[in-house]
Order: C-alpha cells, then structure tokens, then sequence
C-alpha cells in the first residue's frame, strides 16, 4: 500500500497529514527517507521521527460514537482547551471522521482507522447525516420548499434534500453532502437564525437517547455495515 495510507492505518493521522510528514523529511522506509507515492512492502520498516511504526491488528480497531456537546471542537491539537481528543480521553489515540461545528452538537464518529476515515470524508456525498434544528421564528411551507429544492451558498448550489417540519420552529433535514456550515447558511439565505442544531443519524447510525458528553464503541454489527457502505472488505 502507498505509504500515507499505511501511516493513516496506523492511526497517526491522516493521509493529508502522513504527506506533510513525508514532505517535511520525517518518514523513513528500511532507514531511507521516504518520498510521495512510495509502496510499502510485507518487512517493510516504517518510522516517524524514528520511532518504528505498525499496523493494528483489524480486530483492535477503535469505531467510536459520541454525542459532542456544544463547546467542543473537532480538533486533534491539543493546545486548544475545548478540543475533543482531550474532553473524550480515549487511551488510543484517536481522530475525528469529518467535522461538526463547535456551535453545534450531537453525533459524530471518531477513530484510529485512516482508511475508513479517509473513505468517509472523501465519498460523503450519497451517505445521509440527519439534523433537528430549531430556528428564531415560525416556519413556513415557502421555506420547507426553498430547503428542499437546493439553496445558493459558498458559489453553489446545495443538492436537493429531505426536509419536513416538526414543530412551530422546528424541522429536521437529511444531508447528502457536507459544505462549511452548511445547514446555517441555507437557513441565513432565507433570514432564519438557527438556534440550536443537533446531529442526530449518520448513515446508519443513530444517536438515539445516549447522553449529551458521552461515547460509546460501535457495535459489531453497525461497524460491518459501515466497511460494508465505504467499500472496505476485511
């Protein structure tokens, strides 16, 4: 496999960050400094800054759900105090797959798995995150519609999506693709404000009733169906 990958694999970083470690000269292959694109081979010897680097045995992977409060941000350095490796303290070391605002909370996946992270991020579109919003004021059907119908933000138009109300001020909304603050540029575009935003479903995985602050490990079967969507056999 190329060399990011097997970094990512590793579960060191991403492969953005595994190439900026490679660029910068601290990756070596069988004690040679590594290059772009390289393969690495079975027997290979990896180090980063001269500590020997292996995979995980696939059975000790970490899949993680939790329930971000708002305050949090998705961040892996930790010399932000609101950071969310820090407030989870996992033992491992482990990242966040995609993003969810610092304003806003509810579910997102974390990891120590770079492909699947990698997969993720890379081929959202198509693979459904659900939100329940509350906006400053009373929702009409013209805004339902405009919602679902696509909505020009950051010089694009959003993909057409589920939306239906579920109160005065409520709604919730199904997502196939996941631009910068997406849900609240599309409510700005038609003058709501959002007041609160939680993500409730990322694909198959549901954050149901687990409490605000909390985590908790995939089970078996949500974690088979997850490989089996992004297109990992293992």
């Amino acid at each position: 496999m190329r060399i990011n990958r097997y970094i990512a694999q590793a579960g060191i970083c991403s492969r953005r960050g595994a190439d900026r470690l490679i660029e910068q000269g601290r990756v070596t292959i069988n004690g040679h400094n590594a290059v772009a694109g390289a393969k690495v081979q079975d027997g290979d010897v990896i180090t980063i800054d001269g500590i020997v680097v292996t995979l995980p045995h696939e059975n000790d992977r970490v899949y993680i759900a939790f329930n971000k409060p708002v305050g949090i941000t998705c961040t892996s350095d930790l010399r932000r105090k609101d950071n969310i490796i820090s407030y989870i303290n996992y033992p491992k070391r482990i990242y966040t797959v995609g993003r969810l605002d610092r304003d806003s909370s509810g579910l997102i996946l974390l990891t120590d798995d770079g492909d699947l992270a990698y997969r993720l991020t890379r081929t959202e579109h198509g693979h459904e995150k659900e939100y329940r919003v509350s906006v400053d004021k009373r929702i009409t059907s013209s805004f339902i519609e405009g919602m679902q119908k696509g909505v020009p933000i950051l010089d694009t138009i959003t993909l057409p999506c589920r939306v239906w109300q579920t109160g005065e001020k409520e709604f919730r909304i199904v997502l196939t693709q996941g631009l910068n603050r997406q849900i609240r540029r599309m409510c700005e575009y038609f003058q709501y404000t959002v007041n609160d935003l939680e993500r409730t479903r990322i694909m198959h995985i549901a954050l149901g009733a687990q409490p605000v602050g909390s985590w908790r490990e995939l089970t078996p079967k949500e974690t088979q169906e997850l490989l089996r969507l992004i297109g990992i056999r293992r």
